[in-house]
């Protein structure tokens, strides 16, 4: 998720150049590791096209079979929205490999793949990609903030903020703020504008409007078809239960307890990678369906790991498969909110008013 305001009151600095993960990290330990997942970043043609097949080919039926029994009056129609966004949600996942160049062998066939798939998540591929990759490049850096992470203060530029500002931070980082209100704005009104590219010319805007006018013409194509009460009551529920279990895991691949953050120069990527990235923890169905995006700290170390292939690395490299980050452990981790810098640690509201 990408921050809906800026809090801070130091910009970050910008990105002008996105550099791979793989050939930009400096850690000691770096070469070696990533010399050992370099056999796993070939994408299988095969593979890809039935991973595609067994996620949105059950993602059409359930959205034919809401539609068609709330068409015909029967609400229980609705309930089909509830496993129609888990599809909906792993399809967005093959979306995010797409942008990686992870999914299919060949970046023409990864990049109209993201873009189709785009109008179904609400996403335009282009514009995503470009900001995931700033992500990417920047992750666990306190220096450069901002790029599709969850809005996060330090101690000491919480402190310095006005009472508005700090009240707004509070309502902000609140649970239902962050996972109510937040995946409404994020794909419904974020999305729809270049946002963080406003002024870079007519190629910022061609990714945004033109899923814009595809989406309209799908949307335009179903309620013709379908009526307009059996479109929103299926398509609303669906999106907004996938957007929000995508919001939280974006929120707890970089923010959870033990996470590490660190300033230049002390930052380099591996480090951000393997400390800064979780590995969270999401057994049997739950895996599935968020297609293995629990092994993000492997996924930071090297993108161009299909999605597919990462238990593989688990498997292989043991030493990868540790730290787990449990599903209880991130729940508990929600109460934190601000990163000590002196402690090197999130931290509560809590426990910042008892220092």
């Amino acid at each position: 998720m990408s921050r809906p305001g800026r809090w801070d009151p130091i910009p970050p600095r910008p990105v002008s150049q996105v550099p791979e993960i793989e050939d930009a990290s400096r850690g000691a330990a770096a070469p070696a590791l990533l010399g050992r997942l370099l056999a796993y970043r070939t994408p299988n043609s095969g593979r890809a096209l039935l991973e595609l097949a067994v996620t949105a080919g059950p993602l059409a039926l359930l959205w034919t079979l809401a539609g068609l029994a709330v068409a015909r009056g029967h609400w229980w129609g609705v309930l089909f929205t509830l496993p129609a966004a888990a599809f909906l949600l792993r399809l967005f996942m093959v979306q995010h490999d797409c942008g990686h160049g992870a999914f299919f062998p060949h970046k023409v066939l990864n990049d109209w793949t993201g873009r189709v798939i785009g109008v179904f998540t609400l996403t335009p591929y282009d514009h995503w990609r470009r900001e995931h990759a700033k992500h990417h490049a920047t992750s666990g850096d306190l220096d450069r903030r901002g790029f599709g992470d969850v809005e996060m203060l330090t101690v000491a530029e919480y402190l310095g903020l006005s009472f508005w500002r700090r009240l707004g931070y509070r309502l902000f980082r609140h649970p239902a703020v962050m996972f109510g209100l937040g995946p409404a704005y994020v794909f419904f009104i974020r999305h729809r504008l270049p946002m963080g590219e406003m002024g870079g010319g007519w190629r910022s805007w061609l990714s945004p409007m033109a899923t814009n006018l595809a989406i309209a013409g799908l949307a335009t194509g179903l309620i013709l078809v379908a009526g307009a009460r059996p479109f929103l009551l299926v398509q609303l529920p669906t999106c907004l239960i996938a957007g929000t279990i995508g919001v939280w895991l974006f929120y707890v691949q970089h923010q959870f307890e033990g996470v590490a953050w660190a300033r230049r120069p002390r930052w380099n990527l591996t480090d951000a990678a393997l400390g800064g990235s979780s590995h969270y923890h999401l057994p049997g169905p739950a895996g599935w369906f968020t297609a293995n995006i629990g092994v993000h700290h492997v996924h930071h170390l090297s993108s161009r790991i299909p999605f597919y292939r990462l238990r593989a690395v688990l498997k292989d490299l043991p030493e990868l498969d540790a730290g787990r980050l449990s599903l209880a452990q991130s729940l508990r981790g929600m109460r934190l909110a601000l990163w000590d810098e002196g402690a090197q640690r999130l931290i509560s509201f809590r426990e910042m008013r008892r220092s």
